[in-house]
Formats: structure tokens, C-alpha cells, sequence
């Protein structure tokens, strides 16, 4: 367990000083302890919300309170929370019970999404909003590489697999080309096929990161 708690806290850039709210942030109701992330997940939602708003307020000058509202409302959700655990691969660290393990639990969206909710309000709890901000403002570079109003957070994956299979009838690939670097401090190259031809490749300091590279590159080729 503690090793797991040591782990997370590498991805998220931040120890714990009380190790009993991590525990408690990536408990899960069905774990049968005499606590639960529920409560935690409350303040997160909360937090998240506040630090969401502040963000497109400062990064969208221009947009008005409308538009503003529909980019919150894209990035507040199940969805939105989800991807930003995946990035910290957040399925492997949570504690579930044997039957929510057997019942794929690590992968459900909405599990994901309330853990993340709870380890974001644990960490305000400890060091308060500073600390948050700077660790989701570091997952929003590496999970959205770019925020377009027109398309909500369309990211270029799937841009690019709505492409190819409409041109294509094609889903794309990603491979693991090459990694490099300390483990802090780990790049990535991704190449991207389609029918077996790559028509890119790129690099990351994440996997997704190149992966969102690499598509932004196939996309422009691809047309």
C-alpha cells in the first residue's frame, strides 16, 4: 500500500504530509473500511470547479460568459475527470473490493473521476489552492495540447480517428518508438500508423502527449 501511496505522489509532484488522506482520497465505498473518498469528493468537486473557472477566465480574455459556461461544462464532468486520472494512471492506485475488481472497477469513468475529485480536495485540505492549481494547470498542458472553442476540447486523437474512418474505414496506432531520459525528467517518441503505413511520428513527455503530437502531425498529411 505504501509503496503504491509513494508512486502516485511521483505523478501528482506532491507528498503527502498526512499519509491518511491520500488512503482515505483513493478509498472506495465498496472497500468496506470505516471511511470512504465520498466526502473528500465533495470538496474536490467544489475545488475543481472554482480552479476550472479561474483558468478559462484568465485563458479566454476574449470569450464571453456563454462560452465560458460550455467550456467549464466540457471540462467539469465524468469525462473530463477521467482523462485527466488517466493521465496518473489513477485505475491502478484506488482500493476497490474483490467484487468491484471483478467488475472492471479500475476502468469505470465514474470511479475514476470521483478519486480524482478526492485526491484534488485532500490536497487542498493540506496545502490549499495553490498547490491544486499548479497541479491541474500541469495536466490540462499534458492532456489537452490544445482548447478550441469550436470543438469543446476535441482533441487531435480523435479528430484524427473520425478522419481516417471516414477516408480510411480505419482506426489509427500508436507505437512506442523510443523513450529516454530520468525517469522525472522521461520522453517519449510515438509513431502513428493507419492500414499499416505511419504517417507520423513525435515526441512527448508523456505517451499521450506524443500520441497527441504525432496525430496533430498525421492530421496536417492526411489532410
Amino acid at each position: 500500500m505504501n509503496d503504491n501511496v509513494e508512486e502516485l505522489e511521483k505523478r501528482l509532484g506532491y507528498d503527502f504530509e498526512n499519509k491518511n488522506l491520500i488512503i482515505e482520497a483513493l478509498t472506495h465505498k465498496s472497500y468496506k473500511k470505516p471511511y470512504n473518498n465520498e466526502r473528500l469528493e465533495f470538496l474536490g468537486d467544489a475545488v475543481l470547479d472554482l480552479i476550472v473557472g479561474e483558468y478559462l477566465f484568465v485563458n479566454f480574455p476574449k470569450s464571453d460568459e456563454g462560452e465560458l459556461s460550455k467550456l467549464r461544462a466540457s471540462l467539469v464532468n465524468e469525462k473530463g475527470f477521467m482523462m485527466l486520472a488517466n493521465e496518473l494512471d489513477l485505475g491502478k492506485y484506488i482500493f476497490i473490493s474483490n467484487a468491484e475488481e471483478n467488475n472492471k472497477g479500475r476502468l469505470k469513468p465514474s470511479l475514476l473521476s470521483n478519486a480524482f475529485e478526492s485526491i484534488m480536495g485532500a490536497i487542498y485540505l493540506e496545502s490549499g489552492l495553490d498547490k491544486v492549481r499548479e497541479i491541474v494547470y500541469k495536466l490540462f498542458e499534458d492532456v489537452y495540447p490544445v482548447i478550441d472553442l469550436g470543438v469543446l476540447f476535441k482533441d487531435y486523437k480523435t479528430t484524427l480517428q473520425e478522419v481516417t474512418q471516414a477516408k480510411f474505414n480505419q482506426t489509427p496506432e500508436y507505437k512506442l518508438v523510443d523513450s529516454f531520459g530520468p525517469d522525472h525528467k522521461k520522453e517519449f517518441i510515438i509513431s502513428v500508423e493507419v492500414e499499416g503505413k505511419e504517417y507520423a511520428r513525435a515526441r512527448g513527455n508523456s505517451k499521450k502527449q506524443a500520441q497527441q503530437n504525432a496525430a496533430k502531425i498525421a492530421l496536417e498529411i492526411i489532410g
